[in-house]
């Protein structure tokens, strides 16, 4: 049973048409102005959009390491600071090293059923959110905007490769450049995630608007009194 107490309930986190504009600008949460941000920019060799941002997931998946960090608006200098991030957190340093290439990026709202991680904490379910709000990003590549997983290839192209589980040490982030990621069941496949989708929130010019309209997954209370232990926990 997933838990509601947690979480943000009273919420109103409605379905949502909107379609924001792309945006290269900094905000607070995708600082790519800052020089700890800029010294991984530099890392990233310049070359096709697309070239250019397998290269830089690949950089920021050895050099970020994956654990359970709870605070969706965390800057991404602070997240390079500390070395380590969630999913949520490693894509918007992805975010930010586009943006500071001149990539537009946005991001959709997804409210995600808490029983979709019930694989990954097995013995603590109980503790687990009924909803996690989601900021999925996409990148403005050739007059295209692809979502994340789409970097490295069309969903139905990938969908062959194995289902992302949740179930082991690999993240959401990780399973990008290896399968599909699949929110909207396009693939017809085990890849297909959409059956975890209870509400689309639509699409925001940034993560700090998502998260200021919809607030982030668990209540801030909880999340401050729990980031300090699980943002040290890694995924095994």
């Amino acid at each position: 049973m997933t838990c509601l107490l947690v979480t943000p309930w009273w919420r109103d986190r409605r379905p949502s048409q909107l379609v924001a504009d792309g945006d290269l600008a900094v905000t607070r949460v995708v600082d790519w102005d800052h020089p700890r941000v800029n010294a991984l920019v530099s890392r990233v060799p310049a070359g096709k959009p697309l070239d250019l941002l397998r290269s830089a997931h690949q950089l920021i998946a050895s050099t970020v390491r994956p654990v359970y960090a709870l605070n969706d608006t965390q800057p991404v200098s602070r997240t390079l600071q500390r070395g380590r991030g969630s999913c949520s957190q490693r894509l918007a340093v992805l975010e930010a090293v586009a943006r500071a290439y001149g990539i537009p990026t946005r991001v959709r709202g997804l409210v995600v059923d808490g029983r979709f991680w019930y694989p990954r904490f097995r013995r603590f379910r109980y503790a687990v959110p009924s909803q996690v709000v989601l900021a999925w990003p996409e990148f403005y590549v050739d007059e295209t905007w692809l979502g994340a997983a789409e970097l490295f290839g069309s969903l139905p192209s990938r969908s062959a490769c194995g289902a992302f589980t949740n179930a082991d040490g690999e993240t959401l982030f990780d399973a990008l450049s290896r399968t599909a990621v699949d929110w909207d069941g396009v693939t017809c496949t085990a890849c297909d995630l959409s059956a975890t989708v209870l509400t689309d929130l639509g699409r925001y010019s940034s993560r700090d608007e998502l998260f200021a309209k919809h607030g982030q997954t668990l209540c801030t209370p909880v999340r401050v009194l729990a980031d300090p232990v699980l943002s040290r926990w890694a995924p095994v």
